[in-house]
């Protein structure tokens, strides 16, 4: 018997093997959950995530922007069609242009931050409200964050601030929600790992340098820790947890030197 058993879920946001989307599906399936995925909608996008999805035999693969809503709406109608109801729902979607991620902070443009809040915070918010029908009750919500959000990363810039906005999201959602239909919402925060997302970040080789000499465990992390730790906020090991920002780091974001 798998932890997932007759679990039903989506996770959107994955775009190749190295996403930390993609390392949570892995594990939700071994343990038997059944899923369904999201691309932007491109050909492109949609090769990529089939390439993975279509092996693990996911029940739906369907184009979702969640920069907009009538997308959003159109695919919860799919996943509606396809589940019926759903019992964990995981948010791994973050953008900022590489001009934001470049320039110093105060040199960033209003269409700019405007896009980069648009998409990685302001993205769960929508989510969540198109998918609360669908969402069973004591469901799961899981997104992603880091330690930008709390401390200066160079070369983070406006996406430390989007992440910011993000986990103070989470514990607005996760009270709404909580009280609506006793759905958990909560956030992981990762320590580097070398993904899509990442590689735009300006000096992420030194950040990957950097954690080992200082963290606790040191070490990197590797990111199927993430994987497992998505596992457990998706299933019912975690029930009495919510509203949480749950770090994955071997311990970095707690040392003070």
């Amino acid at each position: 018997m798998g932890l997932m058993n007759g679990k039903k879920g989506v996770i959107l946001g994955v775009a190749n093997d190295h996403s930390l989307a993609w390392h949570i599906a892995q594990r939700l399936h071994a343990e038997g959950a059944q899923l369904g995925f999201n691309h932007l909608p491109n050909e492109k996008m949609e090769r990529r995530v089939r390439k993975l999805a279509e092996p693990i035999g996911a029940a739906l693969i369907a184009p979702c922007d969640v920069a907009d809503d009538a997308s959003i709406r159109e695919f919860v109608g799919r996943v509606r069609e396809t589940f019926g109801t759903i019992d964990f729902l995981v948010h791994a979607v973050a953008y900022a242009s590489r001009e934001a991620l470049s320039c110093r902070f105060h040199e960033t443009s209003r269409e700019d931050f405007k896009q980069a809040m648009d998409v990685s915070a302001y993205s769960l918010i929508g989510v969540c409200r198109e998918a609360l029908p669908v969402l069973r009750e004591g469901a799961s919500v899981v997104t992603l964050t880091y330690l930008g959000s709390v401390r200066v990363v160079p070369g983070y810039n406006v996406m430390g601030v989007c992440k910011a906005a993000l986990e103070s999201t989470v514990r607005y959602l996760a009270a709404d929600m909580g009280d609506l239909k006793r759905i958990r919402v909560n956030a992981v925060s990762a320590g580097p790992c070398r993904t899509l997302s990442a590689s735009g970040v300006g000096g992420f080789d030194k950040i990957l340098e950097h954690y080992p000499t200082k963290s606790p465990l040191r070490r990197n992390i590797d990111p199927d820790e993430v994987g497992k730790s998505g596992l457990y906020f998706c299933s019912d090991l975690s029930t009495g947890v919510t509203g949480e920002i749950h770090y994955v780091d071997a311990g970095y974001s707690m040392i003070g030197w």
